[in-house]
């Protein structure tokens, strides 16, 4: 009995094993926009985010309010004019990662297949980057461009030489294990 008992306790720990969860609750996630009048940065620390090693599904939520600007008006414009933040508090993404081999250590090319709600809106995307896995944490890394069109994000018309039609979004999320 006791050997039963130790054998399905080793199980139980290698089934564990296999099944990592890691969490992320400081992302980093950045947007650019260039433009003739100034360029636009946002920066925001507070993003979320749950990686499933095994089976490689990912969810990130960033919390819309939480943009960093170089400029309060800026912000507040961001906010209540385009991403209407008290409406739409949130921007999320739930998909799957592949191209990412599990005992790997090192940085490997991986893309992410998922459905992104930004704005009320879901679009199914598929996002190229990186995941860096030193046994210890995971860094996953990826650039991108996101078209505001895409997401019903209207321009006010006073405002057409600000901003341009699209921003290029920077996504760095260091896990750790759950």
């Amino acid at each position: 009995m006791a050997r039963f008992f130790s054998l399905s306790m080793a199980l139980i720990f290698v089934l564990q094993a296999h099944a990592q969860k890691f969490s992320s609750d400081k992302g980093f996630i950045k947007f650019f926009s260039s433009a003739a009048i100034e360029d636009i940065t946002a920066i925001n620390t507070m993003a979320s985010s749950i990686f499933n090693e095994e089976t490689g599904e990912v969810v990130f939520s960033v919390p819309i309010n939480e943009f960093k600007f170089e400029k309060s008006l800026m912000k507040e414009d961001f906010n209540k004019k385009y991403l209407e933040s008290e409406k739409y508090p949130k921007a999320t993404f739930e998909g799957k990662i592949s191209g990412y081999a599990v005992p790997v250590s090192g940085e490997q090319k991986v893309v992410a297949s998922g459905k992104m709600v930004i704005h009320g809106v879901a679009r199914d995307v598929e996002i190229h980057g990186s995941i860096q896995n030193d046994n210890s944490y995971m860094v996953v890394k990826s650039k991108f461009v996101i078209k505001f069109k895409d997401y019903d994000v209207e321009v006010p018309q006073l405002l057409w030489q600000k901003i341009t039609e699209q921003v290029e979004v920077t996504v760095e999320f260091k896990y750790k294990l759950l």
